[in-house]
């Protein structure tokens, strides 16, 4: 469920977000990351990933996710659960109109091992670009952000 942008202030003050990121991974072992456009963690490379939405199977999720993110639906029994992890950001999408709340997400994080024939058309509304990184880069890179270097 779309929620309108004065609701959706009033959740992201109120309570933590549960999503869902991708941690892409091709047959060398390098991993997808865009770099975002938006608040939180602007100007960084992330995993792509979004948020879940209410009366929403955590299947049903997966699948959206990552056909919006990748621009191919994946079913979440392909993928391998990283953890559960907790990201805290000082700003929220928000900010650019003003003075916006902070902002808490809840993760799960999947691992997704793209075969060689796989191929990717992530769009550009979350992320301006996309790289292959390779984990020993990004590990240690202060390009990309710390919630992302967590998942390695």
């Amino acid at each position: 469920m779309w929620l309108d942008l004065p609701t959706f202030q009033t959740v992201v003050a109120s309570t933590p977000l549960v999503a869902i990121d991708l941690v892409v991974r091709n047959s060398r072992g390098d991993a997808l990351l865009g770099l975002r456009v938006n608040r939180p963690a602007y100007g960084y490379w992330f995993v792509p990933g979004g948020r879940i939405y209410k009366n929403e199977s955590l299947d049903s999720a997966f699948r959206r996710i990552s056909r919006d993110e990748l621009g191919h639906p994946f079913e979440r029994a392909h993928a391998r659960l990283l953890g559960v992890f907790e990201h805290f950001y000082d700003d929220s999408v928000f900010a650019n109109a003003g003075a916006g709340p902070d902002t808490h997400y809840v993760v799960l994080s999947y691992c997704l091992e793209l075969a060689d024939h796989q191929t990717l058309q992530p769009p550009t509304e979350q992320h301006r670009q996309y790289r292959w990184w390779p984990q020993d880069e990004l590990r240690f890179s202060p390009r990309v952000h710390e919630n992302t270097r967590a998942y390695f």
